[in-house]
């Protein structure tokens, strides 16, 4: 047959190699393609990890467990002695088992990514999820390098989702301000103060020992009312004279008002005072005892540090600090052949720490309060109103709304949200000071906002997320994991003499400096980040969302009855509305 034939019927003769077998086989001769015994089992990986999901999880979770008893088998290790984790041994471990696991699947991370992007786009309630999940899986992270048991590990969450929480709280609130009418508060810790302090001395106790002074003793719900609607009475007092100001010099009347408020609150003339009879106070410099958590009545029967377990807590308490899970009990053989080692999951937790969970359990329940509020403010007249102020003033008056009875409006409702949501920050404490309420609170709620992305709900919890998670307890792990592996020696004492060593090549006297500051770090951090921000992305992780522009649709069903109305309309041409689009300005917000 010839090349032509072979061509028209899409067949040709194979050419005959060496050993019998054909060019191109995998077969035993020497110009056969070689196949590896390890690509049908990394291809066979691949297929799984590509499926994504549990498949995807559950295939690399095996891997994990089963060499970890191969390690430990080898190792002669005893798994029952050890904490989740808990040596440099296991956490080495780990890394090591990843990284080949990245190298053997070359790499897993692609359907990884894809499966995040495709998460990310699908509903907000995704995103918070995803960066909740991360952030767990961060710690856990932490966790497994220092070598902490499940209690230090449930711990160190509920402190990191405490301050999400609470932060979370207060960028809702001040995205009411900024994001929806366009109002630049800088004195957000001024309107927390007055909420927290008006709370302590409404419901403060009336005999608090010689450490504090009295409050009136009224119920708790009367406090936290009283100190909400403080907070929203002093944001009307800011706001009739200063909302008639450009928004820059608004706000440094906020910032002023704020630091006003502070300095007034450490007055020694308030410090301790009598009307009509009855004694109360700030508290001065010194501070104010907090009324008791009521969360820590659903487990003890008093305030008391001491007290006896309530009906809850003498359920969960020895439920929980005697959770252990044997795993491979001793004696255990694989086949009756191998000797396993014993292994018991230590899951015990601390009283202590479920109070503290329970409390982040109802921070979590304000938080979507406050969510839910406020997207259902936005989406009301009210809120669409306000969005037409933050985008210009101007047309709005010019509709004939009163910009500055909704911005009044605005203001109040969102200080009184800050005075609750300091309530919930330091009503957890026991205690508080003026020194609580200095004005780099209400930076740090800037920064979460801006990461977050203004004028997005979604994205003030998010921005909450990654500010407690990245910035404010990040560097702290971050600081015990390194201290824990490497030994610096003496710290030193200013930074002229943490960089001379870096003259001679010496790196650890600058690192354990910079650690010893983590105060300091948090700042080059923030600065990072906001300067990466503003490069990459100025309206942040959410920010300039379209939104629709009516909460109903303008159309009627089925089109229109001949008077155009329903009828499909072109697109409005952009000279004839200024040249300005949706793509130019990233969309409504």
């Amino acid at each position: 047959m010839s090349s032509a034939d072979a061509d028209a019927d899409g067949s040709s003769d194979a050419t005959a190699a060496p050993g019998g077998a054909t060019a191109g086989d995998p077969g035993d001769g020497d110009n056969g393609r070689y196949v590896s015994g390890w690509t049908p089992y990394r291809e066979w990986f691949r297929d799984r990890w590509a499926q994504g999901g549990a498949a995807a999880w559950g295939t690399a979770l095996a891997h994990l467990l089963v060499g970890a008893l191969l390690f430990a088998l080898v190792a002669g290790f005893d798994l029952g002695s050890l904490p989740i984790g808990g040596s440099l041994i296991w956490f080495l471990y780990l890394s090591l088992t990843v990284g080949v696991l990245y190298v053997a699947t070359a790499p897993p991370a692609e359907p990884y990514v894809a499966w995040l992007d495709e998460r990310w786009m699908e509903s907000d309630v995704d995103k918070l999820l995803i960066v909740l999940g991360h952030v767990v899986l961060v710690f856990f992270v932490f966790a497994v390098a220092l070598g902490l048991p499940f209690n230090g590990l449930v711990g160190a969450l509920a402190s990191v989702f405490f301050f999400t929480a609470v932060y979370a709280m207060m960028v809702l609130a001040l995205n009411l301000h900024w994001g929806y009418a366009g109002i630049f508060n800088i004195g957000i810790a001024g309107f927390m103060a007055v909420g927290v302090y008006v709370m302590a001395i409404l419901s403060g106790s009336t005999d608090p020992g010689p450490a504090s002074v009295p409050g009136l003793g009224l119920p708790l719900p009367i406090g936290i009312l009283g100190g909400v609607v403080a907070a929203a009475l002093v944001g009307l007092v800011a706001a009739l004279p200063a909302l008639r100001l450009r928004a820059d010099y608004f706000a440094i009347v906020t910032v002023a008002l704020s630091e006003i408020i502070r300095i007034t609150l450490k007055s020694t003339a308030l410090q301790e005072f009598t009307i009509a009879g009855i004694t109360t106070g700030t508290g001065g410099a010194t501070g104010i005892t907090m009324p008791g958590n009521p969360v820590r009545l659903l487990f003890y029967q008093s305030f008391d540090a001491g007290a006896e377990p309530a009906l809850l807590g003498s359920v969960l308490f020895p439920l929980l600090e005697g959770l252990r899970v044997t795993l491979i009990p001793p004696g255990s053989s694989w086949l009756g052949i191998v000797p396993l080692p014993a292994f018991t999951l230590d899951l015990a937790v601390e009283p202590a720490v479920i109070a503290n969970l329970a409390y982040v359990l109802v921070l979590a329940a304000f938080v979507a309060l406050f969510y839910v509020l406020l997207v259902r403010t936005g989406n009301s007249p009210f809120g669409r109103v306000l969005k037409a102020i933050r985008e210009d003033e101007v047309v709005a008056k010019s509709l004939g709304k009163d910009t500055n009875r909704f911005k009044i409006v605005a203001f109040m409702f969102g200080c009184g949200l800050m005075g609750l949501g300091g309530i919930l920050w330091q009503g957890s404490q026991g205690f508080t000071n003026p020194g609580a309420f200095r004005p780099i609170i209400t930076f740090y709620i800037w920064v979460a906002l801006i990461i977050g992305g203004a004028g997005s709900n979604t994205g003030s919890v998010l921005g909450g997320a990654l500010f407690a998670g990245a910035i404010w307890e990040g560097p702290v792990y971050v600081r015990r994991v390194v201290t824990n592996f490497v030994e610096f020696g003496d710290t030193p004492g200013t930074f002229p003499a943490a960089v001379a060593p870096l003259i001679e090549g010496k790196v650890l006297p600058l690192l354990s400096f910079l650690l010893a500051n983590v105060s300091a770090l948090r700042f080059i951090l923030v600065g990072v980040i906001l300067v990466t921000l503003m490069q990459r992305r100025p309206e942040g992780l959410l920010g300039h969302r379209k939104e629709e522009a009516a909460a109903i649709p303008l159309t009627r069903p089925g089109g229109g009855d001949g008077d155009g109305i329903g009828e499909p309309t072109a697109a409005a041409d952009p000279v004839a509305d200024g040249g300005r689009d949706d793509a130019a300005d990233g969309g409504a917000r």
